[in-house]
């Protein structure tokens, strides 16, 4: 397993990056140091890991720029007692530092393959508290909230109203909402009794919500 410095000079220039957008919690930088990039991307593309490239991961999915994913989780606001709900697993990176600063995570993903990969990297770094499953996220995870905060990687063409019912009174969602081809605004939802006031933090350009479970992979 690769030791969250080796590659210093790159988290080094996402930590300027950051600072440069006025993302500077401490307790996130924490997070994101503790936690070895590499590990859970392929080793070809281990130069570009502190990157704002998205890089490709298995079953034809991509993992988010690292600056991306740092404004969505501080988006967030986790707390330490926060209960999070994450649509899209991928390769377990994003789960793995929320991990860090929450009391529990549950992570959803459609392929068996990233979900089996996820959970075999949480637990070679002794990440007890996130859970995976395979699961249709489209619609959340009604049996298991209500949640404190969700977080969603794939594009959802309106507001995602059937989600107000899964988040805890004042608990925020951070998601992309908009069209399934081109740009979307990354939205972050804060539930005010039965509705959300909206907030967008910035421009994506993300997949769009696929429904049910993959098949074979």
């Amino acid at each position: 397993m690769n030791s969250p410095f080796d590659d210093r000079e790159g988290f080094a220039a996402f930590l300027l990056r950051l600072r440069g957008r006025g993302i500077v919690p401490k307790d996130l930088i924490a997070a994101f140091e503790a936690t070895p990039r590499r590990a859970f991307i392929q080793p070809q593309w281990h130069d570009l890991a502190w990157s704002e490239r998205m890089l490709p991961i298995e079953c034809g999915e991509t993992m988010e720029g690292a600056d991306l994913q740092a404004a969505v989780i501080a988006a967030l606001g986790i707390e330490p007692g926060s209960r999070v709900l994450e649509i899209g697993t991928g390769s377990g990176y994003t789960a793995a530092v929320m991990s860090r600063l929450a009391a529990r995570v549950v992570t959803v993903d459609r392929f068996k393959t990233l979900s089996e990969q996820a959970t075999q990297r949480f637990e070679a770094l002794g990440i007890a508290n996130a859970f995976v499953r395979q699961a249709d996220g489209s619609n959340g995870l009604p049996g298991e909230g209500p949640f404190d905060r969700i977080v969603v990687w794939a594009a959802f063409e309106s507001l995602p109203r059937p989600f107000v019912d899964q988040l805890s009174s004042g608990g925020v969602m951070v998601a992309p909402i908009g069209p399934a081809e081109g740009e979307q605004l990354m939205a972050k939802l804060t539930k005010l009794g039965s509705r959300f006031e909206r907030e967008d933090i910035g421009v994506v350009r993300l997949q769009p919500m696929a429904q049910g479970i993959a098949a074979a992979i």
